[in-house]
């Protein structure tokens, strides 16, 4: 069985964001890049489904700061080969990150096609979960999103999948493979591995620089006008009492602001 996982580095947001000189991006002074959380659960599904079936997990990430680290700790977590996509041009959008990765995909030789491509569900920029959904469309293959189980059957070519709805709404989908999954969360959190154990497999094994293909397939990001850290406003009012006196105080704020 064959799984790519797809990585990306992401702000860790517990550290306070600073806003750079130009007023336009994030000073990167002091700004530490992190696996984002999702594809970290991404890896983690690989990785079981490989100790189920055997077969090979291969890590692929777009260059970008503390990278390195992360598909070292791939590799010391059991991820057979790591890829670096050096792309030269900085941060990219969703979208141009997702042709980015797919035109590199195919240039590496013997990845593709592989029975599984997982991405985490969603990222602090990428809300929307459109990473998996881009990727399966431009290979043409099917795709299941904010999954949080997956058992694959080796002998049909098949997955069932349990996909999250809100409400705390579970479906069960079976997809032929192979396919593209958005994981939510894996069966199990994703797994510890020792420092030493990380610096073992930077003496021990490669990461494989691939240049990224030319081109932007189209999809360029708008550009930043300005950014700001939000404001403090007011504080919110508070209605107290009986449900219709509540009511009548909440008639009479929509009527001050001309809205009643």
């Amino acid at each position: 069985m064959k799984i790519v996982v797809l990585l990306k580095m992401v702000p860790d947001v517990v550290e306070e964001l600073e806003i750079g000189a130009d007023g336009k991006s994030l000073n990167t002074e002091y700004l530490r890049m992190i696996t984002n959380e999702p594809d970290n659960h991404a890896l983690e599904e690989a990785l079981l489904l490989k100790e189920k079936h055997s077969g090979t997990v291969t890590v692929v990430a777009l260059d970008a700061p503390e990278v390195d680290d992360a598909l070292f700790t791939a590799l010391a977590k059991g991820a057979d080969q790591a890829f670096k996509i050096t792309d030269g041009d900085g941060m990219l959008g969703t979208c141009a990150g997702a042709y980015r990765l797919v035109q590199t995909l195919f240039t590496i030789p013997g990845l593709l096609p592989a029975d599984l491509i997982l991405t985490g569900a969603q990222a602090i920029d990428d809300l929307d979960g459109l990473t998996a959904p881009l990727i399966s469309h431009m290979l043409r293959l099917p795709e299941l999103g904010i999954v949080t189980r997956v058992d694959v059957n080796t002998a049909n070519a098949t997955a069932k999948v349990v996909r999250e709805f809100p409400g705390g709404v579970r479906g069960e989908y079976e997809v032929k493979l192979p396919a593209v999954l958005g994981i939510q969360a894996a069966e199990k959190p994703p797994r510890y591995v020792p420092v030493a154990k990380v610096r073992a497999a930077m003496k021990s094994q490669v990461i494989q620089s691939v240049p990224a293909p030319q081109g932007d397939g189209g999809f360029r990001s708008s550009p930043v006008v300005e950014m700001t850290k939000p404001k403090v406003a007011g504080h919110a009012q508070m209605l107290e009492g009986p449900a219709e006196k509540i009511a009548d105080q909440f008639c009479e704020i929509l009527a001050t602001h001309g809205l009643l």
